[in-house]
């Protein structure tokens, strides 16, 4: 009996990629991979360009410091909040359109903000560029998988796509210093614009519309012409509502603490909504998400190992951020340069990724990349005040970079196998949806975690800083560690279902 994390490469009597013609990409393949590659690149960069110029935006536009954080958050709550509901309205009403729906709404959004004159303004332009993104992602995604079967190509698909997008993330950083170092912060969003309105130009001749013949209708009795998608509204809202209110809930313990009634009221009624969520899908005529894919191994624990890695690797870079910038007193340009050797090591890792999920499985890609990544990490907690300790910060986000895309390559794998192409938006806005959640919910931890520390440790200023961001360094290690013995406990057991 074969178990969820063996891959079709491996399976015995079957030729090698090199062997088999059908196993290399066709031109036109390799013209919808580039083309989507890009598309999800430039999203990923939007992540993060604004970090780095978060306080020279507010004082062009009058943003309090108290404020600032709005100019991220915004972006992430619409981001994380809608991109479960977008990924199944891709399925239902096409993913071809949603993808082209938000590139043209990403285009517009960034041309609003880069021409935002007050804080309002900006804000209801990151919003909009929050929901593009929710939009295009999943869209993207899914177009990405059905473009290609399971096996080798979409283990290799998406292997780049992961690089690129960890990548986009690091590249932001460097990006966003630069522009506003060199042009003007504005240019952060207006380098958007060429880019969606040339993916905008290629699309529609390029790649063609993924989306199921029916739906329904073979419990109905129907063809698939007389087949009418539905939404599941109820659904939508909860699950919509509970991702927003938790989004708000954990922003907000970063900022003011866990234990204010602001963030454990949006806390619980994120829970709560979320709760609800799955007993109305139990009973719904056409669920958002069946309950059956709610309950496949793969989908759960892949998810769950895939959440661990963004939580941690996003999480970190914001760690070593306050090192670099509080202890050694980097400016924030040499910061984001400072994280190209990350940036590089995610490249490779998402490169080798499709390869190693080939050659030895999606379990063991997982878990010896976050074996790789625990170890990296762990030796971050060595660091000191002097300046030669960036070469240890180099080498182990390098090494740490490499870890963290095995098993971001093997999350996305695990998550998308064994379902029908009917399911892939859906699976594709599940595996988002744990990225963007994974990245808005780190920091905040990881934040509440070093003010903890710094408050109860005696020394003050750097020395202070340097406490924290160690400490937090320490539990961010055992934390992906935690998801490699998660995923060897319960990847490893045979799945009917999958």
């Amino acid at each position: 009996m074969s178990t969820v994390t063996e891959s079709p490469a491996t399976a015995p009597g079957t030729t090698t990629r090199n062997e088999d013609p059908q196993l290399r990409m066709t031109g036109r393949q390799k013209l919808v991979l580039t083309l989507l590659l890009g598309a999800q690149f430039m999203i990923a960069v939007d992540f993060s360009i604004l970090n780095v110029a978060l306080p020279v935006v507010g004082e062009g536009l009058g943003f309090s410091l108290s404020h600032l954080q709005w100019i991220a958050t915004s972006f992430a709550l619409a981001a994380a909040g809608f991109t479960l509901l977008f990924g199944r309205i891709a399925d239902l009403f096409g993913r071809k359109r949603l993808f082209l729906g938000g590139m043209a709404l990403l285009a517009a959004s960034s041309a609003l903000g880069g021409f935002a004159g007050s804080p309002e303004v900006l804000l209801v332009a990151r919003v909009l560029q929050g929901l593009a993104t929710a939009a295009v992602t999943p869209a993207g995604l899914s177009l990405l998988t059905t473009a290609f079967k399971e096996g080798p190509l979409r283990e290799r698909a998406l292997g780049l796509n992961g690089a690129l997008m960890s990548a986009g993330f690091t590249a932001g950083a460097i990006l966003g210093g630069l522009l506003t170092e060199l042009l003007s912060w504005r240019w952060a969003f207006f380098v958007n614009v060429p880019v969606a309105l040339l993916v905008l130009a290629l699309a529609p001749s390029v790649i063609t519309e993924s989306r199921p013949r029916a739906l329904g209708s073979a419990r109905a009795g129907g063809t698939p012409s007389a087949a009418r998608p539905r939404l599941d509204l109820p659904g939508a809202i909860a699950v919509t509502g509970g991702l927003l209110a938790l989004v708000y809930g954990l922003t907000q313990a970063g900022e003011t603490g866990w234990t204010e009634p602001t963030t454990l009221l949006a806390l619980a009624a994120g829970l709560a909504l979320l709760v609800g969520f799955w007993f109305v899908e139990r009973r719904a005529a056409a669920p958002l998400v069946p309950v059956s894919i709610l309950k496949r191994r793969t989908v759960i624990w892949g998810n769950t190992a895939g959440l661990i890695a963004f939580v941690t690797e996003t999480s970190l870079v914001f760690l070593l951020t306050l090192y670099l910038q509080e202890v050694l007193g980097y400016s924030a340009l040499s910061t984001g340069l400072a994280f190209g050797v990350l940036g590089v090591g995610t490249v490779l890792g998402g490169t080798l990724g499709g390869r190693f999920v080939g050659r030895y499985g999606n379990l063991r890609t997982i878990v010896y990349g976050g074996v790789v990544q625990a170890l990296a990490t762990a030796s971050l907690v060595a660091l000191g005040a002097s300046g030669g300790w960036i070469w240890l910060l180099l080498a182990a986000t390098f090494v740490g970079g490499v870890g963290n895309m095995l098993v971001i390559v093997g999350f996305m794998v695990t998550a998308t196998s064994g379902l029908p192409d009917a399911e892939q938006g859906l699976a594709a806005g599940l595996a988002t949806m744990t990225q963007q959640v994974g990245i808005t919910l780190g920091i905040p931890v990881m934040s509440a975690l070093v003010t903890a520390r710094m408050g109860a440790t005696g020394p003050t200023g750097s020395e202070a800083v340097l406490s924290g961001v160690t400490f937090a360094i320490l539990v961010n290690s055992l934390l992906v560690l935690a998801g490699s013995v998660l995923a060897a406990l319960f990847l490893r057991k045979p799945s009917v279902a999958s």
